[in-house]
């Protein structure tokens, strides 16, 4: 069964990005506007984590937290404009598991909400393969066949998304969304210039392409 995530958030443009991008890894993913409504919601029918955003009209998502942790388990990430010390060690005192600073990549986000679930399940992390490519989460170290792959953060975050979507087509929208963030306009070529980075380095010693492009629409992790 697909686990259960809530999200309470206000701005209905970030409720949108993160219910559409959850549901698509696979999780379900239910939307609250307040702290009242997301907190009785939380109650009423415990999820797996709630993704909390700071500021919330009403009930602030710090007091929301706060509740919360008072009356169980469940675990929390929060989300917040703000990036001092002091803003952080506030949502930890409250209870938060995690901390996420708008704006974000999807990617970032997603990492750290199955990091949390695997922590709340005892669970370790996981090993990608497809074809000779190997990717480890835990290490963040990338093999082809018998040769390490050495990948920057943003290019291993690339090569993980297309990993755990291997042979479906990726557009260039959702690895925007996923890899730079819901604030990210789109319109450079810095996608383009990735892809090429990885190719280089996955394509070292003459090895077939797996990453394709899929003219018009975007990429592909498949083998030709």
């Amino acid at each position: 069964m697909a686990e259960r995530i809530l999200v309470i958030e206000d701005e209905q443009r970030i409720a949108d990005f993160l219910k559409r991008g959850l549901t698509y890894e696979g999780f379900q993913v239910e939307v609250k506007n307040d702290g009242e409504s997301g907190l009785k919601a939380a109650r009423d029918n415990p999820p797996d984590l709630v993704v909390l955003d700071v500021m919330l009209p009403g009930l602030d998502g710090l007091e929301v937290c706060r509740r919360l942790r008072a009356g169980g388990q469940v675990s929390i990430l929060m989300l917040t404009a703000k990036d001092s010390v002091a803003d952080r060690v506030k949502g930890f005192d409250a209870g938060a598991d995690d901390y996420v600073v708008k704006p974000f990549a999807f990617e970032e986000l997603i990492a750290r909400v199955r990091a949390l679930l695997r922590r709340s399940r005892g669970t370790e992390e996981t090993v990608f393969r497809f074809a000779d490519l190997t990717l480890n989460v835990a290490t963040r170290e990338v093999a082809r066949g018998n040769h390490k792959v050495d990948l920057t953060t943003k290019e291993f975050d690339l090569l993980h998304f297309f990993m755990r979507h291997p042979r479906q087509v990726l557009t260039r929208e959702m690895i925007y969304d996923r890899i730079w963030g819901y604030d990210f306009g789109g319109e450079s070529n810095i996608l383009e210039v990735y892809i090429r980075y990885l190719r280089t380095k996955l394509e070292a010693n003459n090895a077939p392409r797996l990453l394709q492009t899929v003219r018009g629409v975007g990429y592909a992790l498949r083998e030709d």
